[in-house]
Formats: structure tokens, C-alpha cells, sequence
């Protein structure tokens, strides 16, 4: 199975399975010196780990992260950074009926289609844990960014048909609320409309949003790396993502170029945008202002109500899915989301360092 590594420059690798020993991560690229212990990395894990809220799935786990490798006297050395979370109450019996049979909404039929077996404990390598890999990188990813001056962060925009009102948009209540919206009334009344779903043994999607403030001019290569198609990639490489938009999205469709083209105006003496309907990114490059991406996650598929499906003696069943899963995946999608948007940010700035000759010479005259 390939497919499990992302990244040319700030590289890394994945590996594990949802009911396995551990799942963990791999970082190669990382620069030399940067300051690193284990709690930062896991800062990032607990805004994603289970049990959080009655919203989340109940699975007791700590995801306590333990760094094996690449970290000397509290810095980075420059070599592969591996990472590890163990497993720790798995209940795979949970897990033993859906052997036989597809669970609508998940890829049990494609990957048994494609490998000819699949592990059905939990999904294996498609279950949502193999997220706590792209986390952890994501952690180490987002500190260089800060380090640099670039202010990233995600929250959730919607669940089901409520939407956060922008004029109420306030940072600090995103981490206030279980569902990470920074919209207080708005969080009521999705955590109301959850409450709905639960009781009809249901589930429900949303809206995940990232912002990327602080971004240098000139961030992505043209034609085929272009950095809003490598954030379409890095954002929809995450198992529930059916959509992502960039900007106005989808909405450019039902625009006029009038309405639609950001004019620029002097500020300060460097050129800027009056608008951002383009999200931050001209020609696939980064122009300055603030990169504005969305990822649409579909329902949690793995729900208590009857659903038909077929076996693979290919009979028609109906099934009632058992186990622990989330009601909703937004809210503990959010911290992945916004660790995917690191991880292409960083590599293309890696890749962005040889793209003029004079920064090369002022970097290398002066080592």
C-alpha cells in the first residue's frame, strides 16, 4: 500500500491502524535548532483526541505522544523526528460483524475491491485515528510558522444548516466551546440541532474554515504546484472531506468579474487588495493577504439507525452499526485541517527559497 507520505521538502510519513499497536509519524526535513519537546506535540493531540464532549465519540484514549527520535538537549537535530501514540482501549469485538458485511458511507468495499482484505477493526489505515500522524507533524509544522511570523488557525464555520454569523466572529470563544465555533449563540444552537441528531441516531456534517494570516508574497510554483491546488490536496487528503473551497469558493460561479476581481489601492507604500474574494492566492502564488481555505466534511456514516447494505455472500441486509464513533467529525477535524494547511505552507516555503537568485546569494554570502 503506498500513498502514505506527503511532502518533498518538510516530508513525512504516516503509519499505524486504528486497532493496532500505535499509530505514529515520521518527519524528515525539519530544520536544525528549533526548540521541541513532547507537549507541544501534544497540544495538538488533545484538541483532537476522543472523549471530549458528549459530541465526540467516547473511545477512552489519552494519545499521549512519546518523540523517539531527532530531538537533542530540547532541539531538533536536523535528522528523521519519529513520533508515536500506543493504542490503548481498543474494543475490536466491537468490530467482529461488519467482517462480513460493507458499512454504507465507509471504504470497506473499495479497500477489500482494491487488496483483495482489509482489516475491519475500525477501519485500519481509513479510520479517522490515522489522523494523530498528520497532527503531530502538523505540530512541529505550525511552530516554525509562528516562528516566522505566520499566524494560522481553523475553527468550525458550520454544522448542518447553522453558520456562524461573521459579525460575531470572536477567536478567543473558539476555544471555548466543545465544537470549536467562534460564535457563541451559533455553538448553542448547533449543539441543540446535535442533540436532535443523536436522539434520531444520527449524525451530521459542517463546515471547517482556515485562515492563514501574515503569508510572504510569492509562495507557490506555477502550472502544477500551485499553492491553492496543493491545499485542495493536503485539506482533501483527509478521509471525510468531500469538498474545499478557496476564497469565495463555489459563490465565484454565480458572480460578475466586476463584482468578483480584488482592485488594489497604495498602503502604507506596498500595493494591497480592498477584497479578498480570491483567498489569498493570484496564479497559484501566495499575494499577502490573508489565505482563506474551507473543507466540507460529509456526516459520521457509522450511525445507529437501520441502513441497507450487502454482504459478502452478496445478500441484501439491513444493519445497525455498533461501537463508539463521533455524531459529528467536525469539531475534532478542525486542529487537522489547520495541520494539513501547515504542512503544505511549510513545504512549499522550503521550495519557495530557490525560486530568486538574489535571496540565494544574500543567504549563502552571508553563512
Amino acid at each position: 500500500m503506498s500513498g502514505s507520505i506527503y511532502g518533498k521538502h518538510f516530508c513525512i510519513t504516516t503509519w499505524g491502524e486504528s486497532h493496532g499497536k500505535g499509530i505514529g509519524v515520521v518527519v524528515d526535513g525539519c530544520p536544525a535548532g528549533l526548540e521541541l519537546c513532547e507537549e507541544d506535540i501534544q497540544k495538538f493531540l488533545d484538541r483532537r483526541k476522543p472523549g471530549q464532549s458528549k459530541f465526540t465519540t467516547q473511545r477512552s484514549e489519552t494519545d499521549s505522544v512519546q518523540i523517539l527520535s531527532g530531538i537533542f538537549e530540547g532541539r531538533t537535530t536536523g535528522t528523521p523526528i519519529s513520533m508515536v501514540v500506543f493504542n490503548e482501549t481498543q474494543r475490536s469485538q466491537d468490530y467482529n460483524e461488519i467482517a462480513n458485511y460493507y458499512r454504507p458511507g465507509h471504504a470497506d468495499l473499495t479497500y477489500d475491491m482494491k487488496y483483495g482484505f482489509r482489516d475491519y477493526r475500525g477501519g485500519g489505515r481509513s479510520s479517522g485515528r490515522e489522523t494523530i500522524g498528520r497532527v503531530a507533524a502538523g505540530a512541529i509544522a505550525v511552530k516554525i510558522l509562528n516562528q516566522l511570523g505566520i499566524d494560522i488557525f481553523a475553527y468550525t464555520k458550520s454544522i448542518g444548516e447553522i453558520t456562524c454569523d461573521e459579525n460575531k466572529f470572536n477567536r478567543e470563544e473558539i476555544s471555548n466551546n466543545k465544537l470549536y465555533m467562534p460564535d457563541a449563540q451559533a455553538a448553542a444552537k448547533a449543539s441543540d440541532y446535535l442533540e436532535q441528531c443523536m436522539s434520531n441516531r444520527n449524525s451530521s456534517g459542517g463546515i471547517v474554515e482556515c485562515i492563514i494570516k501574515h503569508m510572504p508574497v510569492g509562495v507557490g510554483e506555477p502550472a502544477f504546484e500551485k499553492l491553492n491546488a496543493n491545499l485542495a490536496k493536503a485539506v482533501c487528503s483527509i478521509g471525510a472531506v468531500k469538498g474545499f473551497e478557496i476564497g469565495d469558493g463555489f459563490d465565484v460561479a454565480k458572480a460578475t468579474g466586476l463584482a468578483n476581481n480584488d482592485n488594489y489601492e497604495m498602503n502604507d507604500g506596498k500595493i494591497t487588495k480592498i477584497t479578498n474574494h480570491s483567498g489569498g492566492i493570484l496564479g497559484g502564488i501566495s499575494d499577502g493577504s490573508d489565505i482563506v481555505i474551507r473543507a466540507a466534511f460529509k456526516p459520521t456514516p457509522s450511525i445507529a439507525n437501520t441502513q441497507q447494505t450487502v454482504n459478502k455472500q452478496m445478500e441484501n441486509i439491513s444493519i445497525n452499526i455498533k461501537g463508539r464513533h463521533d455524531p459529528i467529525i467536525v469539531p475534532r477535524a478542525v486542529v487537522v485541517v489547520e495541520s494539513m494547511a501547515a504542512l503544505c505552507i511549510l513545504d512549499m516555503l522550503f521550495e519557495s527559497m530557490t525560486s530568486r537568485m538574489d535571496r540565494l546569494m544574500e543567504f549563502f554570502k552571508s553563512v
